[in-house]
């Protein structure tokens, strides 16, 4: 069965590198598990903001009966703000 979400990633002021921590009681080590930008407005970026900056995102460290961690990171300069990311796990 698959789980789906969406959550924020903040790089603040300004920041290459910005993470997350989703809890998931129901995830295996053993899962795969992956994570995308999102184009949907948050508090301090458009959805257009989510199309023009230059982010790679990623999931990983994914911890039995836990979780696992969402990273983000501006490929040229500085990211700044919020940026929608979704995840499945499966």
């Amino acid at each position: 069965m698959s789980v789906q979400g969406t959550t924020t990633v903040n790089f603040g002021a300004g920041a290459t590198d910005a993470l997350v921590s989703i809890s998931a009681p129901t995830i295996l080590g053993s899962q795969l598990v992956d994570a995308w930008l999102m184009p949907k407005s948050t508090a301090t970026n458009t959805v257009d903001d989510h199309w023009v900056e230059k982010l790679s995102v990623t999931a990983g460290n994914v911890v039995d009966a836990t979780g696992f961690t969402i990273y983000a990171q501006a490929i040229e300069g500085l990211a700044h703000g919020q940026f929608t990311v979704a995840y499945v796990f499966n």
